[in-house]
């Protein structure tokens, strides 16, 4: 189901939800071909298919994990709702090839800022999917409200998820 979001006419009241990690196109996470993901194992989100090389915040926040492999980071909101950026799938094997991170734990971070870069031709070369998802692993009593799937997104401006 196809949801667009419109402008809050309130300036006073923040939209509650996050950007777009990567430039792409949003999909659904059940399209997702990994079963951590596909049936929300994790938790709820969205993912990309992305056309870019750079992964972005999607809100502001404090940077809660760097994977070793530099193919995962988690961010933790203002509102307590953690989220967890995967790119790629079975990228753990990477052992860090390809990634580049621009951040570290405990730094704090604002929607734009870049925090991985990938080398999207190397996880092709080597036939690994670089799809990427963005989950969240802590709601923190909040739910999602809206999603904006199937949809071409820019990272750091399309809103990707409105949550409550």
């Amino acid at each position: 189901m196809l949801k667009l979001f419109s402008k809050n006419k309130n300036k006073n009241v923040k939209t509650k939800g996050f950007y777009s990690i990567m430039d792409g196109k949003s999909i659904d996470l059940s399209q997702v071909n990994d079963e951590m993901f596909s049936n929300k194992l994790l938790g709820d989100g969205i993912a990309i298919e992305p056309t870019s090389n750079t992964v972005v915040s999607p809100c502001d926040g404090e940077v809660t994990l760097v994977s070793d492999t530099k193919h995962a980071v988690g961010i933790k909101n203002e509102d307590g709702v953690e989220i967890l950026i995967h790119i790629g799938l079975d990228t753990v094997s990477l052992k860090g090839e390809g990634f580049e991170t621009f951040c570290k734990v405990g730094d704090k971070v604002k929607v734009g800022d870049t925090l991985v870069k990938v080398d999207r031709k190397l996880l092709k070369e080597k036939n690994i999917p670089d799809v990427t998802m963005m989950v969240i692993v802590e709601p923190n009593g909040h739910t999602i409200s809206e999603r904006n799937i199937n949809q071409s997104v820019e990272c750091g401006t399309s809103l990707l998820v409105k949550y409550e």
